[in-house]
């Protein structure tokens, strides 16, 4: 019996790396390495890899994405070097977590191109170094949360609440943004809103949580109407907790209205279609190595999905307005603790409840 055992485990073990030798000598020209999710996180990593998907099918390009072993320079490093050796002509990596790997990457492979999203390549010291074959994508987020904000005292919101995963510089701006839309739209309704200090909260991970859903849940039972949650799949929990108490969660990232009937509407920011435009430059031969680019409404990249979106009265004629004021510079959007108390002075909004450390620890 143990040597049949032992046979077995032999079989397997030789049948493991027969499989692993197999899937190494596939060639796969376009990479994704993901963060701390997974390319199911309705957020982030999905939004990314569909776009990367849709590209590589329209033209018959190969495609795979590589989770790591954990959440570390290392294992991302390694899962760089794993789709180099895997045939990758260019590997995008979502978020800031990349930023030291991407640094290391650039220079082992210099024959390959890399998409950093959220993230600007350093060395650990944020001496920023963004080589010829690089290219780092940044999103207004502030004026996607600016918007989200806007429209939800527009529809009648009266008590609002944010919860971001961790306070990295994109969710910060998404909720610099949220906060300015609010307070704008109150002030032009002329109205009053509840956004209390203890209503905006980091929740220290992007990770789904009963913790999480019950925080939201003791918000929703306090009184508050709707709570924008810019935390990735931790954003699942907050919608749960909508769920089950009735209530109105926004999203973020991208249209996340088909996960659930409680999602108001989502924070979005066009990660598909930055991609791929991306990966069309590396394939026209036009590929902006050492440059960092930021997308902003103006260039359509960051925005609310109206066609999708639950709202009782804000229209879409009322979105287009303000989104062509916010794209047009008629509102500058502020992105930081700084600008948002220059933003209620300049708008005279009132005293800014917020403070600094909460938003920006």
């Amino acid at each position: 019996m143990r040597k049949i055992l032992l046979a077995l485990m032999s079989a397997t073990l030789v049948a493991g790396l027969l499989l692993s030798c197999g899937a190494a000598a596939e060639q796969y020209e376009i990479a994704m390495i993901t963060d701390a999710g997974d390319i199911d996180d309705e957020s982030f990593n999905q939004g990314t890899w569909e776009g990367i998907v849709e590209y590589a099918e329209e033209n018959d390009l190969s495609h795979r994405y590589y989770r790591p072993s954990e959440i570390s320079d290392s294992a991302y490093i390694s899962a760089i070097d794993l789709a180099v050796r895997g045939g990758a002509e260019i590997v995008v990596t979502p978020g800031f977590l990349f930023e030291q790997a991407i640094f290391s990457a650039q220079d082992t492979h210099p024959d390959v191109n890399f998409v950093l999203i959220d993230g600007a390549p350093h060395g650990g010291d944020y001496n920023v170094q963004v080589a010829d074959n690089t290219v780092s994508v940044f999103f207004a987020e502030e004026e996607s949360g600016f918007l989200a904000g806007y429209a939800a005292v527009n529809d009648g919101f009266e008590s609002l609440g944010y919860m971001g995963g961790m306070a990295v510089p994109a969710v910060v701006r998404f909720g610099v943004g949220y906060v300015a839309g609010s307070h704008y739209a109150a002030d032009e309704l002329d109205k009053e809103i509840s956004f209390a200090d203890n209503r905006y909260v980091y929740l220290g991970d992007f990770a789904p949580s009963d913790t999480h859903k019950s925080q939201a849940e003791s918000w929703y039972n306090a009184g508050t109407d709707v709570i924008f949650a810019a935390a990735g799949g931790a954003g699942s929990s907050v919608m749960a907790a909508a769920e089950d108490q009735d209530a109105w969660m926004i999203g973020v990232d991208v249209d996340q209205s088909a996960n659930s009937d409680r999602v108001l509407t989502s924070a979005m920011k066009d990660l598909a279609q930055s991609v791929q435009q991306m990966l069309d430059a590396h394939y026209q031969g036009e590929f902006p190595g050492g440059e960092t680019l930021n997308l902003t409404a103006t260039e359509d990249g960051v925005g609310l999905p109206m066609e999708s979106a639950r709202f009782r009265s804000f229209s879409e004629s009322e979105y287009n307005e303000v989104f062509e004021m916010v794209a047009g510079g008629d509102i500058e959007v502020p992105s930081n603790y700084s600008e948002l108390q220059e933003f209620f002075a300049e708008h005279d909004l009132g005293d800014l409840v917020f403070a600094e450390g909460t938003i920006q620890p």
